[in-house]
Order: C-alpha cells, then structure tokens, then sequence
C-alpha cells in the first residue's frame, strides 16, 4: 500500500457510501450532492466518482449530473436471488398479472427494507411507486410485512426500533401494531397493506417459500383502493405465491 493510502476496507466502504447516495427519489445526482450526501470531501468523491464511470458504475450525463449505470445492473442480475427466484416466479406473475390485469410484484428482505425484483403493470393499472430494482420500508408494504413477519426475532426488533415512517394518514407507524399485524400475516397466510404507501392504492401480499419451508420471498397484487374489496385478491395471490413456492422445491 502506498503511503497515504486508504485502507482497502475503508475504500470499499466509501464506494459503497457513493453508489448509496443514489435512491429512487434522487437516481440522478451532480458531485457536490453526491459529497454532501455521503459526508465525503469533495476531492475524494471526485476521485470516487471518476474511477465508477470509468468503469461504467455510473453514468455522466451532458449536463454533468451522474446515474447508475449499466454495469452494475449486469453484476446485478447475477445474484441468486434475482436469477433463480425470477425465473422461477415468472410464470406465477404473468399468469396472476394476465388473470388480474393489475400491478403484480416479487420482493425479498434487506435489512429494514424489501427490494423489488420483478414488477408487471398493466396500462389501466394503478400507478404505484415500486418497480424492478426499487426498494421501499418493510413496515408500509404488504410484501415487507409478510417477510418481516417471518424472519428472525432480532431483525423484527432492529426494524421496530427505528423510527418508522409514515407515507399516509393509513401508514402504520406504532410498533405495538405493527406487531398485531405481523401476528395475523402468520395466522392467516396473507396480507392486507391498505393505502400505506399511496392514498390510492392497497396490496394483497402471500409468502414465498423454498424446499425447507423458509420464506424467501413475498409476492403481492396491487390495486385501487376505492371501490376494491381486497379479500376477492386473497385466493388468487395465495395460489400464485403456493405455486412458486413449489417451483422453488416447496411441499406445501
């Protein structure tokens, strides 16, 4: 290592803070927003941000301002996750998307959020803010409160001690009910998330599991909210969400 140089670790985790900056609500960033957002000196994230475009990480636009670039939706999809599970899921999705004819979607869990690997829309469908790639907290969707309702005690815990955030009047931000809710996903087999994301907009969401009865993963159905009773969307979600589970090497 030459002298000055920054620790391999600590370099990675500057990367990582840099490709972190970009979110849905911002997926197009100039260096100095890029700098503020993660705390870097600007000449560090110049470097940083150079060295990513270089080597398509990041995209530069004729007006400076930086993307996510191709190259790293190349090493994206080949993560077992979005490789296996899609390929898997996708005749289940198309299937309950053509039966519907509305927004159908495949999420798994990261941490406190679920990260959207496949999104099917119809052009009468609502308009919703998921899409393939996009990730959303776990406690306002009816995908995140599915997965949440069966991981791990402690990472229920680490997610319900954090602040929750509240996209609506309807979001549900009081832990003690969110643990109510998350009861009831396990007794019932489905979920029900009424306009906590979007006023407009409700999900019917039911778990994924693999060959060892784990859940993998959830899926849902997303439509309006007004004048849609939501239990009409249960059979078919549960039947959808079975069948890939037994794609997946499921028994149940």
């Amino acid at each position: 290592m030459s002298p000055g140089a920054a620790p391999r670790s600590v370099v990675t985790a500057r990367v990582l803070d840099v490709l972190g900056a970009f979110t849905e609500a911002a997926p197009e960033l100039g260096l100095t927003e890029i700098a503020r957002r993660t705390g870097l000196p600007l000449t560090t994230t110049h470097r940083i941000v150079g060295e990513l475009a270089a080597g398509g990480a990041l995209d530069r636009g004729d007006d400076g301002r930086y993307r996510v670039g191709l190259r790293l939706w190349e090493i994206a999809v080949l993560a077992p996750a979005s490789t296996m599970l899609r390929e898997r899921a996708m005749p289940f999705l198309e299937d309950l998307h053509e039966v519907t004819r509305e927004n159908v979607a495949l999420a798994v869990l990261d941490g406190a959020e679920v990260v959207y690997l496949e999104r099917l829309s119809a052009r009468d469908a609502v308009s919703i803010v998921s899409r393939s790639g996009s990730r959303l907290p776990v406690h306002a969707t009816g995908v995140g409160l599915v997965l949440l309702a069966h991981a791990p005690p402690d990472v229920v815990e680490q997610v319900l001690a954090r602040p929750l955030r509240r996209f609506t009047p309807h979001t549900v931000c009081d832990p003690a009910r969110v643990r109510a809710a998350l009861g009831e996903a396990r007794s019932s087999g489905f979920v029900i998330s009424d306009r906590q994301i979007e006023d407009v907009s409700l999900s019917v969401a039911a778990p994924v599991r693999d060959r060892s009865g784990r859940v993998v993963a959830a899926m849902s159905v997303v439509v309006r909210a007004d004048g849609t009773n939501p239990h009409t969307y249960v059979p078919a979600v549960r039947a959808a969400a079975r069948g890939i589970s037994r794609a997946l090497g499921a028994t149940t």
